[in-house]
């Protein structure tokens, strides 16, 4: 029987001995027993998680709103209009309760989940026992109240069963502790000891994401021998996140997901979420053996330091491998917001954050289940995974709520008028926008949860994605010894990348310097190729220096795609140039390796027709290109509904000097063609 099963048979037999205890005994000493009648009343909302049949209901009006997209949001303290539109916020209005029925905590009136148990009505059973005046129940032939003798019997069946989980749970917390080499994961790779690591490796990563991959083909390029090891607490070959939040919802159908996450580009091309399938790499415990080297992947373990003078580093297990030259690729983590951290674990359980493909399939679950999702953020992912969760679910049914305390989508990136377009568009989409507000209450209501905004609305929803940005994942840096940005985050690296000699970072966890646009962390898809590449060529003895100014997209639905490079900030002074879109331009595929030459167009190109600015006439936010100042320098370009010129827009970057004309310099990325 593998770990996994073990766990779940484990979790299954508490479930069962939770139930036994909270169905109809209760294991209490006779001073601590309370008459029915003089039990506390409250009402059901002052509670997060009520589950009784007094409970299941909440004591509230609302008022539904009529806005496109927002069925199911109310205005908290209106009546309800009888006959609404929607069907997703209505609920029956409150009913007066008897004063003899008392609240019943969840756990004793025998709900699982939130359906009563087959056959009994709480409103035609009493949840607690009928009881005499001096707190015994009628009929008791003991201290301890009615079928005293019963209740001890059950007792000691209790007692049997939680002491029988908690020896399952610890034989199956030793197994895993244990970690036996024919113990398999759901993805499929066979998890190792840590003793059956090779103590020595020419080249080290730590992390499994992109950054790490592009510096493992560099470090194949130049050393076509070179034997890598990739450390990663991931049970998954490394793959690309940008479709998890774009391609992957318009390829998907209600059925099963591949196992290899196959999708289709814009382009019409498919192509597979991993980067090479399982074949491609070498078990560790063959790498030192395999005469032409290889790449092995290390799963399920995790570094807590590293020490640069020995070079080594040590795994939680204090385990130690040696290596030559090693790269640190740990990427990041999503945040969280506080009010979601503090809640309750019946709360947290609809509460998710968006990172892997796990999490793909648990919230394409939900919809495929017809039920409605709220996103909390309106940034890359957030805005990203509205627009395509809007798609997918016409189909499927849900309704899809964005909620952001800016004035518009991508607020960070785009300047205001920009922002505030595009959120038009999102709606018109399908998506339920809701800007100037953030969650400040959130209540569980049976199955769902009641999101209580800072504008008043309410929200009814089955679940919640949070998508707040990320942060650098810098365990180890305080235990390593190694500096760590204060404003930006992550690891502080020298121009070719090195944080200690022989010690490099790469990706979303390094913080650069970029001599054009001074100290910078960049999160994004093509950096982390970059820079892992430009790692590993340093890592086989090269020194080169990083320079490249990397780009970044992002596809909101079938009408709006951007493509920007440098220093992209809302917060700077803007100059944009629109034309009507051209259904012409495709765009390209921006998943595949930088590419090393790109076309590039001269800047001196003359007669081009004259375009202008016009930031009144929304028509003309179809195709154009915004330019980003910083001390009338151009430090940013962003490409709206343009593709193929990102090549030209890195060269105007690299010039880095002031233009008389930035109407002259618009005409160069020809956006009327």
């Amino acid at each position: 029987m593998s770990i996994r099963s073990l766990k779940a048979f484990n979790v299954q037999l508490c479930r069962h001995a939770y139930v036994l205890a909270s169905k109809q005994v209760r294991i209490l000493s006779y001073p601590m027993l309370m008459p029915a009648q003089d039990s506390q009343k409250r009402e059901a909302h002052n509670n997060l998680f009520q589950m009784s049949g007094y409970a299941s209901k909440p004591s509230y009006n609302a008022e539904i709103l009529k806005a496109p997209n927002c069925l199911g949001v109310t205005k908290s303290g209106l009546a309800a209009k009888a006959g609404g539109d929607s069907d997703y916020c209505r609920r029956p209005l409150p009913q007066d309760r008897s004063p003899e029925r008392p609240m019943v905590p969840i756990g004793q009136g025998g709900y699982s989940g939130c359906r009563p148990p087959k056959g009994q009505d709480p409103s035609e059973k009493s949840l607690t026992s009928e009881t005499s005046r001096d707190g015994a129940s009628k009929g008791s032939s003991g201290p301890y109240g009615d079928g005293g003798k019963d209740s001890m019997d059950n007792y000691w069946k209790i007692l049997a069963a939680v002491l029988a989980a908690l020896g399952l749970g610890g034989l199956a917390w030793w197994l895993l502790r244990r970690r036996p080499t024919s113990q398999v994961s759901e993805s499929g790779p066979t998890l190792l000891r840590s003793s059956d690591l090779p103590k020595h490796v020419p080249y080290l990563l730590i992390g499994g994401g992109t950054a790490a991959f592009s510096a493992f083909r560099a470090i194949k390029a130049n050393d076509a021998k070179a034997k890598v090891l990739m450390i990663t607490d991931e049970y998954r070959k490394p793959y690309m996140r940008p479709p998890l939040s774009k391609e992957l919802w318009y390829s998907a159908g209600p059925s099963e997901v591949t196992k290899d996450y196959r999708f289709k580009q814009w382009t019409g091309t498919e192509r597979s979420l991993f980067f090479e399938p399982e074949e491609f790499f070498i078990s560790p415990t063959k790498l030192m053996d395999n005469p032409n080297g290889g790449i092995a992947v290390a799963h399920g373990f995790t570094v807590k330091k590293v020490d640069p003078s020995s070079k080594k580093v040590i795994l939680t297990d204090g385990y130690e491998i040696f290596y030559d030259e090693c790269l640190i690729a740990t990427g990041c983590s999503p945040k969280n917001l506080p009010i979601f951290l503090d809640a309750p674990s019946p709360i947290k359980e609809k509460v998710m954050l968006y990172r892997t493909p796990d999490d793909f399939e648990k919230l394409k679950r939900y919809v495929d289940a017809k039920k409605n999702v709220t996103i909390i953020g309106n940034g890359f992912i957030g805005s990203e995974l509205a627009c395509s969760l809007a798609n997918y679910r016409k189909s499927a049914g849900s309704r899809i709520f964005q909620i952001f305390p800016e004035s518009g989508n991508m607020s960070k990136v785009l300047p205001d008028y920009l922002s505030k377009w595009t959120m038009q568009k999102v709606e018109s989409q399908g998506v339920c926008v809701l800007p100037n507000a953030s969650v400040v209450d959130i209540k569980r209501d049976n199955c769902s949860l009641k999101l209580i905004l800072s504008t008043g609305d309410t929200i009814i929803t089955d679940v919640v994605c949070v998508c707040v940005g990320c942060e650098a994942n810098i365990n180890i840096a305080k235990s390593s010894g190694l500096e760590v940005d204060r404003m930006l985050g992550g690891f502080v690296v020298n121009a070719e990348l090195e944080a200690r000699r022989n010690l490099f970072v790469a990706g979303d966890a390094s913080c650069f310097y970029d001599p054009l646009l001074g100290r910078r962390r960049v999160e994004h898809h093509d950096h982390s190729i970059v820079s892992g590449r430009l790692a590993g060529e340093n890592m086989v003895g090269k020194k080169n220096a990083y320079i490249h100014q990397s780009m970044f997209w992002s596809d909101l639905g079938p009408e709006i795609g951007y493509e920007g490079i440098g220093l992209v900030d809302s917060s700077l002074p803007t100059v944009g140039v629109f034309a009507l879109p051209n259904k012409v331009d495709r765009r390209t595929d921006n998943l595949t390796e930088s590419r090393e030459k790109e076309v590039e167009k001269p800047l001196n190109e003359k007669d081009l027709p004259d375009v202008k600015c016009d930031i009144d006439n929304a028509d003309n936010y179809g195709r154009g290109v915004i330019f980003y100042l910083k001390e009338d320098k151009i430090v940013g370009i962003l490409l709206w509904n343009l593709f193929n010129r990102i090549g030209l827009a890195r060269t105007i970057i690299n010039q880095n000097r002031i233009y008389d004309d930035l109407n002259e310099v618009a005409k160069l990325f020809e956006i009327h063609s």
